[in-house]
């Protein structure tokens, strides 16, 4: 048992050792992100989407942003399957997002766009209905600001 120990203490000062960095401590990437300041449109969808992304960032608010963000969302609300008396079983909401990173000491801005597509099921009871809608629009939220700070860290990577 006390050789394990060992052998782990010197893996981990050997792995310390060789130059490891994990994936996302780089730092010519991760100082960036932290002051990206996001904006959204004034909307439900909006807000979720700048919550999510100021979150995925890990947005300083204390350290003067070096970017801004500004996305602009659209959604698409699709019916999926019928009952017989022709209401929808489920829907499929499409989600779009473009955004714009500007460097506040000027520069060339960076633009991108992401879709999302999450199905959700429908239900008879109107609150019921409207929370299935909601977390479908809070799954489309959290995957487009997964995938725009994946597009945002290969934006700053390449400056």
């Amino acid at each position: 048992m006390r050789g394990a120990a060992v052998f782990a203490v010197l893996g981990a000062l050997a792995v310390s050792a060789c130059g490891f960095t994990p994936m996302y401590a780089e730092p010519g990437v991760g100082s960036p992100l932290r002051r990206i300041a996001v904006s959204a449109q004034d909307d439900r969808l909006g807000y979720r989407l700048r919550e999510q992304l100021e979150d995925a960032l890990g947005w300083d608010r204390s350290a003067a942003p070096l970017y801004r963000l500004t996305t602009q969302v659209e959604q698409e609300r699709r019916s999926l399957g019928r009952r017989i008396d022709d209401t929808a079983t489920r829907y499929e909401l499409t989600v779009k997002a473009t955004w714009t990173l500007t460097p506040v000491a000027g520069g060339a801005p960076v633009t991108g766009a992401e879709t999302v597509t999450t199905t959700y099921a429908s239900a008879d009871q109107p609150y019921a209905a409207i929370a299935a809608q909601q977390d479908g629009e809070e799954r489309a939220a959290s995957e487009l600001a997964r995938r725009i700070r994946l597009d945002l860290m290969q934006a700053l990577s390449n400056r």
